[in-house]
């Protein structure tokens, strides 16, 4: 075999091989994070808490366990598992019981940062991985402890 066929076997081999790792790393991405969690979360002035849906495309009729996060912060986990029929009528669902609703405790004045990830286990309950549902919730908490949005 001449140099020029050796160099072009060579090139192919190295694409191929690019091509097989480059497949394999989507696959491993995908199943560690699905892109099938769907939800959306606001600040609930009038309560203090934060309240949203959370709905897995992949299992509709199972309830997502979410975790919401304060500035960083693990504030609470809970199931999905309230009535939301707005859900279920747009469409996102199979039926109404999505929403989550987590109450806080009182925090100090100042903006801050929520976030809602679904939790999804596998490898026999041996990993865990967290995906972000809908946006991060800002809002602020005045003085006198009351809340305002922020947008």
């Amino acid at each position: 075999m001449n140099k020029p066929q050796l160099v072009n076997l060579l090139i192919g081999k190295s694409v191929a091989e690019t091509i097989l790792v480059g497949a394999l790393a989507v696959v491993a991405y995908l199943s560690a994070f699905p892109p099938t969690f769907r939800g959306w979360g606001e600040a609930v002035v009038e309560t203090r808490s934060i309240a949203g849906w959370a709905v897995n495309d992949a299992a509709p009729w199972e309830r997502v366990e979410v975790q919401l996060f304060v500035d960083g912060k693990l504030s609470g986990t809970q199931t999905a598992n309230l009535s939301r029929p707005d859900v279920a009528k747009a469409g996102w669902a199979k039926d109404e019981w999505h929403g989550y609703n987590f109450a806080l405790p009182a925090l100090t004045a100042g903006n801050h940062e929520a976030r809602v990830y679904a939790l999804r286990v596998s490898g026999d309950a041996a990993r865990y991985t967290l995906q972000l549902v809908g946006d991060p919730i800002r809002f602020v908490v005045n003085a006198d402890g009351s809340w305002r949005r922020t947008s």
